[in-house]
């Protein structure tokens, strides 16, 4: 690490860093073709890694996938300066001023004495009024990923009213749509229909229940992933691969790998 180096001079190295990149006569091939869209799935793949290393608690990793994150922070920055739209420093700039904006009980003359619950309604206030009239769903970013958009557009829509009341109607309408998807049976666009609507009231499920689902799959996925890496080791060690085992072996092998975490 640069430690003589301050954070402020590391950002501008890590600028002049990037122009060199996308310099056309000096810089990196690669980087200089790219443009924003180019780079957009990096981005997101970036923002998962960061959300990855924060879930195992690394934070060696961590230090590194943020690095790699604000290089694409950098990185479209620099792709909009070139072409005459805007510069880190107005991206800077913008969410400083924003940030300001929307905490009015930090930096104004509101009182700090409110819940986080009013400090989220307030919140949510000041990006509708900075909106202007706007639908209710508008500004849901299409890019999210689908259940974590499933969750934004049911809490925006909870918000002016259009929700169940109590957990046990959303429990009824998972029930309602679990038939309906077995109704559509051998209609392959009828079925990915009828799962979504499935998948879209579990979301509506977790949220009543105060959990997240996109959360709650990651953390299943993990799982998954730990437990089947169990059976593969244990197959292993007899010389065996899962393709040589049968499922009833790799179920009881699941089982074992499942009892020893609840030890």
């Amino acid at each position: 690490m640069n430690n003589h180096i301050s954070a402020q001079n590391q950002m501008a190295r890590l600028r002049d860093i990037m122009a060199r990149l996308r310099d056309p006569e000096t810089g990196c091939p690669w980087d200089v073709e790219q443009d924003s869209a180019s780079i957009a799935p990096y981005t997101i793949e970036e923002a998962h890694e960061v959300a990855d290393a924060i879930a195992r608690n690394d934070m060696s990793d961590l230090r590194d996938e943020l690095g790699d994150l604000l290089l694409q922070v950098v990185f479209h920055a620099r792709i909009a300066e070139e072409a005459g739209d805007f510069d880190f420093d107005d991206v800077a700039g913008g969410i400083s001023d924003k940030m300001v904006r929307r905490h009015p009980h930090v930096f104004g003359d509101e009182s700090r004495d409110k819940t986080p619950e009013q400090q989220t309604a307030d919140w949510e206030a000041i990006k509708a009024a900075e909106r202007g009239p706007a639908g209710v769903l508008d500004g849901v970013a299409l890019g999210l990923p689908a259940l974590t958009r499933a969750l934004k557009l049911q809490k925006r829509a909870a918000r002016v009213g259009f929700d169940w009341p109590a957990v046990d109607q959303v429990l009824d309408k998972i029930v309602e749509e679990a038939g309906e998807l077995a109704e559509a049976e051998g209609d392959p666009d009828k079925l990915e229909d009828e799962f979504g609507d499935l998948l879209f009231v579990m979301v509506n499920l977790g949220r009543h229940l105060g959990l997240d689902a996109e959360a709650a799959l990651r953390r299943t996925n993990a799982k998954f992933t730990r437990r089947f890496g169990k059976v593969e080791d244990a197959l292993s060690a007899e010389g065996r691969s899962p393709e040589a085992a049968t499922l009833e072996e790799m179920d009881t092998l699941w089982n074992a790998a499942k009892a020893e975490e609840r030890q």
